[in-house]
């Protein structure tokens, strides 16, 4: 089943300027998009200046503000290489919002913990903005330059606590190891919720079967139509007599995590 409510717009640049060493903020005025936009939802881009490419860039929503939305993205191929160059004023073309997001928290409810690898905390930032509970967010990279969006979630209320790999910021190790930290003080009542590379949120589904936790998770596919039709983005999902593929871009990207059958995940 499709998406409820998407649309297809041509959307004009706002800004488009570097983020950090390694990544760029977009802004795009998206009038008819922007309303809809749920946590966890993504957009689906044309560079309309690369004529010969026809299929559409995914990129989570970072922000919604008025008419406006956000997107934090690398440049690493011909395309996001292209949209660094664009300038204010320029033009896309942007399917949206697109797929199944995240559960907001609700008031006096569980306590939300989200787990972002890298650019997964760009799939967060809408969720910790309008949940009205708080929590923490534990956050990991390879570097301190792949630490993303710190500050933002601060500035929300949220406690951050950041893992890099190489233990240039925050502690040393991988991030799943501090949410296993705060996990074991078991206080109950938590609900997880990630995004970023699949190892990682394999590794967050086996924590969260082990602790007994509720978690969503944002999977992490290469996706080229985003509305369904070319079945590139397929994972496995459990069902009542055994399992079947579903689409990332449609029933996903944010699955509950003992759906996952992890062991036959790509």
């Amino acid at each position: 089943m499709l998406n409820a409510v998407m649309l297809e717009q041509t959307v004009q640049i706002v800004s488009n300027e570097r983020n950090t060493d390694l990544y760029f903020r977009l802004v795009v005025r998206a009038s008819q998009i922007a309303p809809l936009v749920q946590p966890g939802q993504f957009a689906h881009i044309r560079i309309l200046p690369l004529r010969d490419a026809l299929l559409r860039r995914p990129f989570s929503i970072y922000q919604v503000s008025g008419e406006t939305i956000s997107i934090l993205y690398k440049a690493v191929g011909k395309g996001t290489e292209a949209l660094s160059r664009m300038r204010a004023g320029d033009e896309l073309s942007a399917i949206g919002p697109l797929g199944h997001g995240f559960t907001v928290p609700q008031a006096g409810g569980e306590t939300p913990l989200l787990v972002a690898g890298g650019y997964g905390m760009a799939a967060m930032y809408l969720l910790a903005q309008r949940s009205p509970q708080k929590g923490i967010v534990f956050v990991g990279g390879r570097r301190r330059v792949d630490i993303l969006c710190q500050e933002e979630f601060g500035t929300l209320g949220w406690d951050v606590r950041v893992a890099t790999e190489d233990g240039s910021h925050g502690e040393k190790g991988l991030v799943t190891q501090p949410l296993l930290n705060e996990l074991r003080l078991n206080k109950g009542g938590r609900k997880l919720f990630a995004c970023g590379p699949t190892p990682m949120l394999k590794v967050v589904g086996k924590i969260a079967e082990e602790f007994n936790v509720p978690a969503e998770v944002s999977a992490d596919e290469h996706m080229c139509c985003g509305v369904g039709v070319c079945l590139t983005c397929v994972i496995p999902i459990k069902v009542e007599d055994g399992w079947e593929y579903q689409r990332t871009c449609t029933e996903g990207p944010v699955f509950d995590s003992r759906q996952l059958l992890w062991e036959v995940t790509k």
